[in-house]
Formats: structure tokens, sequence, C-alpha cells
């Protein structure tokens, strides 16, 4: 039986932590094959955001690797290795180490953040394709309330 043939009551008794983890791994896998048919990596994305004064840096300063694996941890991954895609990086010229090796983000790499988050909404719309987006929104107010429900933290 598919999940497409049970009843909503079938539905209902469904593990949620099975169906969520599966979403999970499907959708990184789906972002990153579409990021990399493009030419780069989920992870580079997030080091050229979080070094960018435009976007996730705070500050607009340089960062070390452990600085930056620190304020992604909510979201990378146990394979993502940030110093090397950050050698990638080096090498195209988008970041640049000083000389207590922390990394900044060039002008060419903000210039390649920008154009790498022109493929975000061809991503998500892809993603999103079918779904409308008030059924979207129920569905995180669920996952929110569930988040509430397993670990007190509502405002996630």
């Amino acid at each position: 039986m598919t999940t497409q043939s049970m009843t909503d009551r079938e539905l209902a008794a469904q593990p949620a932590a099975y169906w969520t983890g599966m979403a999970y791994e499907a959708l990184i896998a789906f972002t990153r094959a579409r990021q990399a048919e493009h030419g780069f990596t989920q992870p580079q994305f997030w080091l050229l955001r979080n070094l960018s004064a435009n976007d996730l840096s705070p500050d607009g300063q340089g960062r070390t690797v452990v600085e930056l694996r620190q304020a992604m941890s909510s979201y990378l991954r146990a394979e993502d290795d940030l110093e090397a895609e950050a050698e990638v990086l080096l090498e195209r010229g988008w970041l640049r180490r000083d000389g207590e090796g922390r990394l900044w983000i060039t002008e060419v790499g903000e210039v390649a953040r920008v154009d790498l988050g022109k493929h975000s909404p061809a991503i998500r719309e892809a993603i999103h394709r079918g779904i409308d987006d008030a059924d979207y929104v129920t569905v995180l107010k669920v996952l929110r309330q569930m988040l509430q429900n397993t670990t007190g933290v509502g405002g996630v």
C-alpha cells in the first residue's frame, strides 16, 4: 500500500519522525544536486552567506573555520567539510585568508554569492510544485507545534 492510497485515518497513524526524516533527506539531496548542476555546493554557499555583511554575517568580519562551523552548527551535516569547501572558494578567489587564519569574502565572492542565490527560487519552486502556500504554512505550523510538544521550544 502506498501513502497515496491510504485513507486520512491511516495517514494520521503514520509516525511523524519517519516522514520528517525521509523528507529531510530527500530535500537536502534534491537541493544539493541542483546546486551541483550549477557548480557549487550548499556548504560553499553557506560559507559565502555567513561571511557576507550583506547576508548572514552579523558584522562583516572574517571568521575562522571553527567559528563558521559553530555559526552553522544547526544546519551542517556530518559529511560537510568546511575546510575543504573553503579551500575551493580560496582557489576561486571568492574568499581570502588573513594571517590569523580568518576567512573573508572578497568582492568577487560577494558577486558570486548574489549569483548563486539566484538559483534558490527555482529550487524552491521545484520543491513546492503542486503545494498550495496555505498547505505549506499549515505543515510548518504543525511541525512547529510538534517541536513545542517535544522540546518546549515554541519560537523555532
